[in-house]
Order: C-alpha cells, then sequence, then structure tokens
C-alpha cells in the first residue's frame, strides 16, 4: 500500500475533530496540540499530544494514532510477530539500524522543540528494538516517509483503512464491526503507561 500523503504542518483540531477523537477511543482527548495526520477519508488519524498533560504528567508519545480501523490492522500485524522480526534484523542490519536510531532522534527533537522531557524515551521502543507498531506508524504519517524506516515499513504492510469511507461520523453513533477499537491496544507512554 502506499502511504497516505503527509501534510504540510499539523492543523489545529476544530470542534469536529475533536468529536472526531472522542468516537474513536471512547473518551475524550487528553493533551490534545494538533491534527498531525488525516487519513484519505478526512477523519484526523493521528493527533499530536503535548509531552505534558494537563495536570504535568508526562507523556512521551508525541503521535497518537486514533483510527480504529488502522489500529486494528495494526494489532494484527503485532500478532503476527511483525515487532519481533524487525526488532531481530535491527540487530543484523547497520543500515537500518541506523536509520531506525535516526528515527528515534527525529521524535525526540519534534518532541523537543514542543517541550524538553528529559530522561524519557522516545517511543515505540526507538530505537533499539520494537515494542508499539501503533507509534511508528503514527510517527511515519506525521511525518511522511523516509522519516521512520519501520513505520513505513509497517504502512506498506496494511490495507488501506479508509476504502470503507470514514471510521466514524461525528454526532452519529459509532459503529461495531471493522472500524471499533477492539482489538486496538492502548498506545501510551512507555515510562508512563498513560494514553492521549
Amino acid at each position: 500500500m502506499d502511504t497516505p500523503p503527509p501534510q504540510t504542518a499539523p492543523t489545529a483540531p476544530t470542534e469536529a475533530d475533536i468529536e472526531a477523537f472522542r468516537e474513536q477511543l471512547g473518551r475524550p482527548p487528553r493533551g490534545l496540540r494538533a491534527i498531525a495526520h488525516r487519513c484519505p477519508c478526512g477523519q484526523p488519524d493521528v493527533v499530536e499530544t503535548a509531552p505534558r498533560l494537563e495536570d504535568g504528567t508526562p507523556f512521551p508519545t508525541l503521535y497518537y494514532l486514533t483510527c480504529p480501523r488502522a489500529a486494528s490492522a495494526i494489532g494484527k500485524l503485532e500478532a503476527e510477530g511483525v515487532m519481533k522480526e524487525m526488532t531481530a534484523r535491527l540487530a543484523e542490519d547497520e543500515e537500518l539500524a541506523a536509520a531506525y536510531r535516526a528515527a528515534h532522534e527525529d521524535y525526540i527533537a519534534r518532541r523537543d522543540a514542543v517541550e524538553v522531557l528529559r530522561g524519557f524515551p522516545s517511543a515505540g521502543g526507538m530505537p533499539d528494538r520494537v515494542k508499539c507498531l501503533h507509534v511508528l506508524v503514527a510517527h511515519s504519517l506525521a511525518a511522511g516517509p523516509g522519516v521512520n524506516p519501520l513505520g513505513d515499513e509497517a504502512i506498506a504492510l496494511l490495507p488501506e483503512w479508509w476504502r470503507k469511507g470514514p471510521c466514524v461520523s461525528p454526532g452519529e453513533p459509532a459503529a461495531a464491526g471493522p472500524g471499533a477499537p477492539e482489538g486496538a491496544r492502548e498506545q501510551g507512554s512507555e515510562a508512563e503507561g498513560e494514553t492521549a
């Protein structure tokens, strides 16, 4: 699958975006700063969150995947052992490991541009392992192709989650089925276990 095109820059969330987020995750957003990527269907699929939540709790996960269809498809990849295979390749392929380290540095630099979280990891297991494909895909969608090699690889393995139309319709009850968040793993900070 081709990567959905990146946005030129994060955009301020509209009321409709906030409602879509609420329906996608079944709760109000916390720490929402911007829409980092918009699905080809028009809804947000990656949000940018504040490095600290409103109560001051550190939240290192800058890019958070919200689309339940994409999250479910990524969960299937994780269940198939893709993370283990990618982590093994990092130990064997110096070029891949260097590109993944650069992705880690990009993630930290983007987060530090908002607020520095000294001593906190980037996210998704970077730079040494793959712990959460959801985070790596979110980073790739927000930053664009060529920044996170393993996020890009994961996207290439995914079906086109947007083909059935929007996963949610703000103002209407959320649909059950393939777009529902079941099977979607919460992406959280590796340090705190928080979710956006």
